[in-house]
């Protein structure tokens, strides 16, 4: 069974999307088509804190992923922070399933951070698992001047799959 793979990038743009994608490639995942799913560990799954994706497959694949994602207009149009975070973490069982959850917005990563624990605790209360320890990645950006910023910390699982 390949990884569930923690990758995590920043990026800037023009616009949001642009952005978004300067992120991505930031993380190693820009030529994927990401596919969303909620938050659910495979029981007996690896979890590797990467940084940058290795090479997933081709290009225009469909790849499987929980998200936390964030993206600030210019500083110079916002009246909020100056820094945009995004936040994912995860809890399991050492063979059996586990969560993961993501937190993200116009915050400091110490909020991020608090707000993917509590999201965490959460989780594990509607389930009777035996957890482990909650770990988590949280990555931010100062809000650029004059262009849109994101961030992102994605679980890609595995390896990309043919979209058609």
């Amino acid at each position: 069974m390949e990884p569930i793979r923690i990758v995590w990038g920043t990026g800037e743009g023009p616009t949001e999307m642009a952005s978004y994608d300067a992120a991505l490639a930031d993380a190693g995942i820009e030529n994927y088509n990401l596919v969303s799913v909620s938050s659910i560990v495979p029981a007996g799954a690896e979890i590797d804190p990467v940084g940058t994706a290795p090479d997933l497959g081709p290009a225009g694949e469909r790849l499987t992923v929980v998200e936390g994602r964030a993206t600030a207009p210019p500083a110079a149009d916002a009246t909020a922070a100056d820094t945009v975070s995004a936040g994912l973490g995860w809890v399991r069982d050492d063979d059996g399933p586990g969560l993961f959850y993501e937190a993200a917005g116009r915050t400091s990563p110490d909020e991020a951070s608090r707000r993917v624990i509590e999201g965490l605790e959460a989780g594990q209360e509607l389930r009777d698992w035996a957890f482990g320890e909650p770990e988590y990645q949280v990555v931010s950006a100062d809000v650029a001047e004059d262009r849109h910023t994101t961030v992102v910390v994605i679980a890609a699982y595995g390896r990309s799959e043919p979209i058609l």
